[in-house]
C-alpha cells in the first residue's frame, strides 16, 4: 500500500538520496585508498549500509512502505570502530611511508567523520519536517545509523592517534 508524498517531504528526500550517493562514493573510493585492512573493512561495511539508505529513500520518494530492521545492522555498526586495537605506526607528523600512509587515512577517516557529521544533521531538519509517520520512522532509523558510522569512525581514529577530543 503506498502513500502520498508532500512537496516538502519529496524535497526532502530527494535530498537525502544526493546525500547517500555522495555517501556511497566516498566510501568505496576510500576504501580502495586506505591503506590499514581493518579500515578497509569498515568503509565497506558502512559504504554497503549507505546502499541499504539510499534504496530506502528511493522506495519513500516512490511512495512505498518500507520496513526498517532494527537492532543487528545499527549494533554492527556500532561495534566497527571498536576492538580494533592501537597499532604501532607513527604519529600522523612521523617520518616515512608509515607516517605518510597514516596521515592519508587519518585525512579520509576525517572528511567521513565531517561527512557523517552534516549528514546526521540534514536528516534531523528531515524527520522533522515529514508529515508521514513511517517516513520519519525510516528517517530516525536511518540517522541513528549515520550517527553509528562517525561513532566508529572517531573510535578508529581515536585509537589510532589520529584524533585527540581533549
Amino acid at each position: 500500500m503506498g502513500f502520498q508524498l508532500t512537496q516538502k517531504e519529496q524535497l526532502l528526500l530527494k535530498d537525502q538520496s544526493s546525500h547517500e550517493k555522495i555517501c556511497i562514493e566516498k566510501y568505496t573510493n576510500y576504501a580502495e585508498q586506505v591503506q590499514d585492512p581493518q579500515l578497509k573493512q569498515l568503509f565497506n561495511q558502512y559504504g554497503s549500509q549507505e546502499q541499504q539508505h539510499y534504496n530506502t529513500i528511493n522506495q519513500l520518494l516512490q511512495g512505498q512502505q518500507v520496513n526498517v530492521q532494527g537492532g543487528q545492522g545499527q549494533q554492527q555498526g556500532q561495534q566497527a570502530g571498536q576492538g580494533m586495537g592501537r597499532k604501532a605506526q607513527q604519529p600522523p607528523g612521523g617520518q616515512g611511508r608509515a607516517g605518510m600512509t597514516m596521515q592519508n587515512d587519518a585525512m579520509l577517516c576525517n572528511d567521513l567523520l565531517m561527512t557523517e557529521k552534516y549528514v546526521s544533521g540534514t536528516y534531523d531538519t528531515a524527520i522533522f519536517e515529514s508529515a508521514n509517520p513511517n517516513i520519519r520512522q525510516a528517517l530516525q532509523h536511518i540517522q541513528k545509523e549515520e550517527q553509528q558510522h562517525g561513532e566508529g569512525i572517531f573510535n578508529y581514529m581515536q585509537q589510532h592517534g589520529m584524533y585527540n577530543p581533549e
